[in-house]
């Protein structure tokens, strides 16, 4: 949720830079089950205009017109919606509405935190209760600081209930490739928020322009490639289409801890790379082969490339939370990942 949590925030920039408020709405508790669930969070311009959602769409009316009192008085409140007569989700929603009007330090140290791929913590204090309480209000930790989201005291309340949620770095898709199952790739990707980084070899004649969506773009051998920020928040595929390529940037990965790495092609193909990457690489751990998928993607008929694209994300995904790939009608109990 850190990259929807970051569109808020650069939006509620823009809009409060333009003499617009801003309302920060936060889904802080659940009673039955819902749509999406705790942690998710949208943002309602005073113009009546609505960054993310926290629903399929029905909540978002409710919330636009809940919001209206929180313009005026800016005073944090409760609202409810009991979506089991309306959505048939069979969930009620608590959720806190309150302006987003933090300092212009918390916008700096949040830019520095985003940049360095460090985890932060957001904490909201409410109550189960359609109203307006004292204290209420959501603050972030950033480092050992803590920054209110409205803009008033820190001060915490003890007797309140608190929803807490730590936000790890923005999910980092690194495309080693720049062919045009690549572009569709990052198109795809970066539509899910991820942040999508291209790494071009140095003889193609591309730019970050052929890349929509892109983060950033690299025309860098292999040998030249900064491996500094991957982590484990990071899913790399290898899709050069040149095998010694391949081979040269998996080898630059060695040391490296991505969640993720996958590989174009049949598996004789990736047989074959793997077998001279442990000759260059003799000592490599098994936990870092364990990584390596080849050929990427789950079992869909893709065909097309878009098709690839989305059997690609849907193994990273499923890999990265520790999902058993099946149809969501075989699964039993609930759809969502249990915290």
């Amino acid at each position: 949720m850190t990259h929807e949590f970051k569109k808020i925030v650069e939006d509620a920039l823009i809009a409060n830079n333009n003499g617009v408020k801003t309302v920060l709405a936060s889904v802080v508790a659940l009673d039955g089950s819902s749509y999406r669930r705790p942690g998710v969070r949208m943002l309602v311009l005073e113009n009546g205009n609505m960054v993310g959602a926290v629903s399929g769409g029905c909540v978002e009316k409710e919330i636009l017109l809940q919001a209206e009192t929180v313009f005026k008085t800016n005073v944090s409140k409760i609202m409810t919606y009991d979506g089991r007569y309306r959505l048939g989700c069979e969930g009620v929603l608590y959720i806190l509405l309150e302006r987003f009007n933090p300092d212009d330090k918390f916008i700096d140290r949040f830019s520095k935190s985003l940049k360095n791929r460090n985890t932060f913590e957001i904490t909201s204090y409410f109550i189960k209760k359609v109203g307006v309480w004292a204290g209420i209000g959501s603050h972030v930790k950033i480092d050992d600081e803590v920054f209110s989201i409205s803009g008033r005291s820190n001060k915490k309340d003890t007797s309140l209930s608190v929803f807490k949620q730590n936000m790890p770095p923005c999910f980092k898709l690194v495309i080693i490739g720049a062919e045009h199952d690549a572009v569709q790739l990052c198109k795809y990707a970066a539509l899910t928020g991820w942040e999508v980084v291209i790494v071009s070899g140095t003889s193609e004649s591309k730019s970050i322009q052929n890349f929509p969506g892109a983060h950033e773009f690299f025309a860098v051998s292999a040998e030249q490639m900064s491996v500094t920020l991957i982590d484990h928040q990071t899913a790399m595929v290898l899709m050069t289409h040149n095998f010694a390529n391949d081979l040269r940037y998996l080898v630059a990965l060695k040391n490296t801890n991505p969640s993720y790495i996958g590989l174009l092609g049949p598996a004789r193909r990736r047989e074959d790379l793997l077998s001279q990457f442990i000759e260059y690489c003799p000592d490599i751990s098994h936990e870092f082969l364990d990584i390596i998928h080849g050929p990427a993607g789950i079992n869909i008929g893709s065909e097309t490339p878009q098709e690839i694209a989305i059997s690609i994300m849907a193994e990273i995904l499923a890999v990265t939370r520790n999902q058993e790939l099946m149809s969501l009608s075989q699964k039993r109990g609930r759809i969502h990942i249990e915290d």
